[in-house]
């Protein structure tokens, strides 16, 4: 850029200083005793607070006062007019950090390089002088730290300089609550005290100038708000820790005089280059105007011992001394609490787990981040023997307390060395940061050049906090179609201008995830719109509980299946914005809280998906009635495969409860638990029944046997139900049933005897008709031939022992008593075994087990009839041995007319 001045470099200024200088400085802008290492010399970690540099051009290396106007005057810069350096106020500054500022110059001689960026008229108000001014290293020439500033002389303009460029703005977020928030009431001293690092600039403790210049007195240093609010940002948002500041920079909007009380505000945008998140911040007087405007700094996310955590509070805690971090943990088990501690709330976390959050320590010593290649390399190019750097070390196998030897890995780690034929990248927990640790990446090896075949790359569980060096990774390998992000922080999703120009960089991924991220549907959304290509999208255990509309994006007319397992849906209108994606074929909710297809207190309608979807997962919800179940291919009409295990009505299904409590009255028990049965066996049939178009379910196929045996079944107990009940309740029955016409016409409408209400004090309630059956057989094994059959139905009292029947059977056809066996036919069909989910836990198999041991141990079933169904399952025709035994005969049946089959032993 061309123009009066610019270029003109000042002759160079030695400067120095010694540890009471630093510490001087660090005491006058608000470092306290917790910060030892800015304030202590003889801390293990001494250090110079970042932004000391900035008073070096004042004090150069005197010791003493510096006559502030005769250094002002010292040069000229030509082709501009002569300023006057009494009325003279800083306009912005910004500095950059490069090197540390050892705790004295002492051995080094060390130069303030200056040169001059432009000089503009503003007119009336006055003019600006823009400079760069370096501190150098004079042996080398080695950068420490560059500051670029502009000076404000005011009412010395109309000189016909150019105007100049428009600054750059950085405004605050709207509508968003800051992260922090850190506040000082000043004095008359403050200013007085701080002049004293070698800015002995009169209008700071002499009111004339100030009176001059409009001020009406004193005014405060700017510099000294600006260094004030640079240490609070840095205590509270980034540790005390020098390294984990890059830049800084704030604009003077205003005076701040002796005794204002200053309130300063940062936000985390969530923004980040090269592994430095932009914070944005202003410094104001309580009550009054801004004083610090267009406030940015760069700064880092932390990681301690591998465990990534956001800062979400930084202050005091009550009950102890000093300053503390409020961190939320990605992992929520790491905690202790939620951001309350002792009834106090100190910050709140996005995660709803009770032990997200914890308190630690700003001096605690964080992991450093790094970027792509050197975790890549670190991880796959390494050598097995060498440190794996903090955080990443080789770990021994332990199998049950022991060791195991690595033997043929060495020759899997020799392959995997071979980066540019890797083809599955894994970087999960590598605490990168950013693409590339170098701004310039030229600098550096490009990342296409290195790996340049990956199809499947994972950067899980890392440091990044915005999408952007997702972008700069992906831009540089167009063969990745797997791309997985889970866990990471990102903020500000929206907002993210590299993510909002993104496109082409993942035009040729498949399959993104979103798992853990903490992210808002509509955030996921945004990401999703920018893979043109993308046709598998999970985004589990992201705390959803109700989507927003889809906007117009690619993604609905490519994607074939979406994962929102373990989220909060508590209904299937919680997801009816999917309804958009035209193209979806599956849908996995697991995990979730999915009770009704839609919520009981509105009329809105249950959603209606896309005939394409032929597979849906709803295990592991909160599934409790059949009207649920029978609604399913309402908002699903296209849906052939299900897994629903795992719900509570499919592991207690007690479908003839519902008879029971319409008729108000005590029924005989007909659960699976009386039964024998298992569960999920019978769960299984009703589901089959109750589902025509279903193919698959619990992962096993549906066979034709196995629908024709469950839709039987289903008729039975249908029947069943009906028998319990009056026959004026019977409509109100069948509301429940949708398939009962249907199955009636296929196989037939089945017998249903009600029993007549008879009064318990009646003879009659107390005796039960018996239909005995006796079939007489001759000949031994294979060669018995049936004779003859004999028929015979008589009244037995319920109070009757078994050995007082088989008496009266033993006289009814002639037999010794003690040589029968009565058996009862219930006629009824029951699953025995098979039908339960495949999902290879051997506990199912266990229960199964110890269940048929306690039904030989109560009843011996009699397997009259059977029918095999799907995989091994099998149907048979329930028949209950009479044991002997003082049982009353009315406990041993169900119901006041029963069938008994008399055979010989």
């Amino acid at each position: 850029m061309s123009g009066p001045g610019v270029g003109f470099e000042y002759p160079p200024k030695e400067v120095s200083w010694v540890k009471r200088d630093v510490l001087l400085f660090a005491n006058s802008i608000g470092c306290t005793a917790d910060e030892l290492h800015f304030v202590y010399e003889l801390d293990p970690n001494f250090s110079v607070f970042p932004t000391y540099p900035i008073v070096l051009p004042f004090k150069e290396t005197s010791q003493e006062v510096v006559d502030f106007y005769a250094a002002e005057k010292a040069a000229k810069i030509p082709g501009v007019p002569d300023f006057d350096s009494t009325r003279v106020v800083d306009g912005q500054r910004q500095i950059q950090f490069f090197k540390p500022i050892p705790p004295t110059s002492a051995g080094k001689k060390f130069e303030v390089r200056s040169k001059v960026l432009g000089v503009y008229d503003k007119g009336r108000p006055g003019s600006v002088v823009e400079i760069q001014q370096d501190l150098v290293d004079a042996s080398n020439n080695e950068v420490y730290v560059r500051i670029v500033g502009s000076a404000f002389y005011v009412a010395q303009g109309n000189w016909g300089g150019p105007k100049g460029p428009a600054t750059v703005n950085y405004p605050e977020p709207k509508d968003k609550k800051p992260d922090a928030v850190f506040e000082l009431q000043t004095t008359p001293e403050t200013a007085l005290l701080y002049r004293l690092n070698g800015d002995y600039n009169p209008l700071h403790a002499d009111p004339v100038p100030g009176k001059k210049m409009g001020f009406g007195g004193v005014i405060i240093h700017g510099l000294f708000s600006w260094n004030w609010a640079a240490h609070g940002l840095l205590k509270h948002l980034g540790g005390s820790n020098p390294a984990n500041i890059k830049e800084y920079q704030a604009r003077f909007a205003s005076p701040v005089k002796p005794g204002d009380k200053l309130v300063a505000s940062a936000w985390r945008t969530g923004e980040i280059k090269d592994g430095w998140e932009e914070i944005r911040f202003n410094v104001a007087v309580a009550g009054g105007k801004v004083a610090l405007s267009n406030g940015r700094a760069l700064m880092k996310r932390r990681c301690y011992d591998g465990a990534l955590c956001t800062v979400r509070y930084s202050g005091e805690v009550a009950g102890t001394s000093g300053v503390w971090l409020g961190v939320e943990w990605d992992d929520p088990s790491r905690g202790k609490h939620d951001g309350q501690h002792k009834g106090v709330r100190y910050f709140t976390c996005k995660s709803k787990s009770p032990t997200a959050a914890s308190f630690v320590r700003p001096t605690r010593a964080a992991d450093p981040a790094q970027a792509f290649v050197p975790a890549l390399k670190l991880k796959y190019a390494s050598d097995a023997n060498q440190d794996h750097g903090p955080g990443l070390t080789a770990k021994p196998i332990v199998i049950s307390g022991k060791v195991a030897e690595e033997v043929g890995f060495d020759k899997i780690r020799r392959q995997q060395a071979q980066l540019n034929e890797l083809k599955i990248v894994i970087l999960d927990g590598a605490r990168m940061a950013f693409a590339y640790a170098d701004e310039d990446e030229s600098r550096e090896e490009p990342i296409g050049q290195i790996c340049p075949k990956v199809t499947e790359l994972d950067l899980s569980r890392n440091l990044f906090e915005s999408f952007g060096p997702i972008v700069d990774i992906c831009s540089e390998l167009p063969l990745v179609r797997v791309l997985r992000v889970n866990g990471n922080r990102f903020l500000d999703v929206i907002e993210g201008p590299k993510l909002e120009a993104a496109g082409k960089e993942f035009q040729g991924v498949r399959e993104l995830t979103l798992e853990e991220n903490l992210l808002e549907w509509e955030e996921i959304c945004h990401i999703a719109s920018k893979f043109p290509a993308l046709q598998i999208l999970s985004a589990s255990a992201n705390q959803l509980s109700l989507l927003s509309p889809i906007p117009p994006v690619p993604f609905t007319s490519t994607l074939v299946s979406i994962d929102l397992e373990f989220n909060h849906f508590t209904s299937l209108t919680d997801i009816a914005p999917l309804t958009a994606i035209t193209t979806l074929k599956n849908l996995h909710l697991k995990g979730n809280r999915i009770s009704t297809p839609a919520p009981a207190p509105t009329s809105e309608p249950a959603p209606v998906f896309p005939s394409s979807v032929t597979y849906l997962d709803l295990s592991y919800n909160q599934v409790a009635t059949w009207a649920f179940v029978d609604a399913l291919p309402d908002s699903f009409p296209g849906l052939t495969s299900l897994r629903f295990a795992h719900n509570p009505i499919y592991d207690n299904p007690e479908l003839d409860n519902t008879g029971q409590e319409l008729s108000n009255k005590p029924t005989t028990s007909t659960t699976t638990e009386n039964k024998g049965v298992t569960n999920t066996d019978e769960a299984y049939m009703l589901m089959v029944a109750r589902l025509p178009n279903l193919k698959t379910l619990n992962f096993s196929t549906i066979t034709v046997a196995d629908r024709t045996n469950a839709e039987m079944y289903y008729l039975s107990r249908i029947a069943r139900q009906l028998s319990a009940v009056p026959e004026s309740m019977e409509k109100e029955v069948l509301t429940r049933h949708r398939r009962w016409v249907e199955l009636c016409e296929i196989y037939g409408e089945p017998a249903i005897v009600r029993q007549q209400e008879v009064n318990p004090n009646f003879l009659e309630a107390r005796l039960v008709t018996v239909h005995f059956s006796f079939v007489e057989q001759q000949g031994q094994g294979q060669g018995q031939e049936t004779v003859n059959q004999k028929k015979v139905t008589t009244r037995i009292p319920k109070s009757f022992d078994i050995y007082r029947v088989k008496s009266m059977a033993g006289k009814l056809f002639g037999l010794p008593p003690l040589k029968l066996r009565l058996v009862w036919e219930t006629g009824e069909w029951d699953p025995v075994a098979g039908f339960d989910e495949q999902d290879g836990d051997s506990s199912e198999d266990e229960e199964l087990e110890a269940e048929r041991e306690r039904r030989d141990d109560e009843v011996s079933s009699v397997g009259a009839v059977s029918h095999s169904g799907r995989g091994g399952g099998r149907w048979v025709k329930r028949e209950v041995e009479l044991k002997d035994g003082p049982r009353q005969f009315g406990y041993c049946v169900d119901g006041l007319d029963v069938s008994v089959r008399v055979e010989s032993r």
